[in-house]
């Protein structure tokens, strides 16, 4: 019987997700020493690719990416929100990710113009993320004191019901194995950008327990 896209995208990428899990920012995170700023500092990253990404879907000329895009996806403004909150307790973090962020950003805009079927290579990665950010998202409010959602509507804003109904649109819509591996290459190359970015977030941080 022949894999789905999400078969062979968990199985693909499972060496990316596992380093991203022991990375210095993860551990630092999750042994809750993590400066809030490196946290601000990620959500801006964020922001930036999750504009690129988002308007790109939204604007792409592929019946796949129309079966698999929807609202319900959207997380740019939860990104923001939180950005606001840290923005007024004057928490305004260095750009440590800039470089590696920009380059992210135009990787997405090269696949838009290219290939935009591929685009969701990326969403698979995002949107995954946040998934896991709901096990995260304990870590932060507890080492920043976090009251309701406040700084943590982008960490808390996966669910696994709409996970579910986002990967049952990915495996009707990408059926054909030459279409799975344009997804799969692209879930690479974002995996490669989230690497580059997290390193960069976790220089100079003292190593986890």
């Amino acid at each position: 019987m022949t894999a789905t896209v999400i078969e062979r995208l968990r199985a693909s990428t499972r060496t990316w997700h596992d380093a991203l899990e022991t990375s210095g920012f993860a551990t630092a995170m999750v042994a809750g020493t993590l400066p809030l700023d490196r946290y601000v500092g990620q959500l801006a990253a964020y922001r930036v690719v999750l504009e690129a990404l988002e308007g790109e879907l939204s604007r792409a000329a592929s019946p796949s990416v129309d079966r698999v895009w929807s609202a319900d996806l959207v997380k740019l403004p939860l990104i923001e929100r939180d950005l606001r909150h840290f923005g007024e307790s004057d928490v305004h973090p260095k750009p440590w990710a800039a470089g590696e962020t920009k380059a992210f950003a135009q990787e997405i805009w090269h696949t838009a113009a290219s290939t935009p079927q591929a685009l969701l290579g990326f969403l698979y990665v995002l949107e995954g993320s946040t998934l896991g950010g709901l096990v995260l998202r304990q870590y932060v409010t507890t080492a920043y004191r976090l009251h309701n959602a406040d700084g943590v509507a982008y960490y808390g804003s996966g669910d696994r019901d709409r996970w579910a109904r986002f990967t049952a649109r990915m495996n009707q819509a990408l059926s054909e194995p030459e279409a799975q591996g344009r997804v799969i290459s692209a879930a690479h190359r974002a995996y490669h950008h989230i690497a580059a970015m997290t390193d960069a977030l976790s220089v100079g941080l003292a190593p986890g327990p």
